[in-house]
């Protein structure tokens, strides 16, 4: 596995000629995210309880953009804003995956904040993982992604802590450098998937 310098620099060479529509796909995904949200919060009594189902209804959406930045890598196309709704195909798969990686993270987090922090590390390559299996789902999915982040964790803690600065840029800028940062982030993600998969081929093979 490389370093973080790696993954970054490797992000901005696959993100270079296509900053344009990296951001316009950012822009739709947040708008819509902000919007069914903000929509939910507002109408009495029920928004509680609307609000988790606007949360369970934007997971195929949450899983489309991050894949999107995958397939990008491999491909070399560019990114399609039709590509954000891609998740919706297999509704129920991503749905029960994402709740149940999200409540175990959260579980484990009640317990201390370190754990928690490790758990949702090892449960990172889940979006990846269901994108590269479709057979795979739920629990199977998860325990996946923790064996392939065995010996790895404090590579993506890195990897993540190294754009600390580009979210510090993000606050400055009022939340308007997001729409750059966060396809760079994601971008230097699917890289990283790259690399650890090739890894873990490479052990099974020996």
């Amino acid at each position: 596995m490389m370093n973080s310098a790696y993954f970054r620099n490797k992000a901005w060479e696959q993100l270079s000629h296509q900053w344009g529509t990296a951001v316009l796909f950012t822009l739709v995904y947040l708008l819509i995210s902000v919007a069914v949200s903000t929509a939910a919060e507002v109408i009495p009594f029920v928004g509680a309880v609307l609000s988790i189902v606007v949360a369970l209804g934007l997971y195929p959406m949450i899983y489309s953009y991050g894949v999107a930045f995958l397939d990008n890598l491999r491909s070399g196309k560019a990114i399609n804003i039709d590509s954000l709704f891609v998740g919706y195909k297999e509704w129920s798969r991503i749905v029960t995956t994402y709740f149940l990686t999200n409540l175990y993270a959260f579980l484990w987090t009640l317990l201390l904040i370190v754990p928690g922090i490790i758990k949702a590390i090892e449960y990172s390559q889940v979006p990846f993982i269901l994108r590269d299996n479709p057979e795979l789902s739920d629990n199977v999915a998860i325990e996946k992604s923790m064996a392939m982040m065995q010996g790895h964790r404090w590579q993506y803690f890195k990897l993540q802590f190294s754009f600390i600065g580009w979210w510090l840029l993000v606050l400055v800028t009022f939340g308007v450098a997001i729409l750059w940062v966060q396809p760079y982030v994601w971008a230097a993600c699917a890289n990283f998937y790259e690399s650890l998969k090739a890894d873990s081929d490479k052990q099974i093979e020996e």
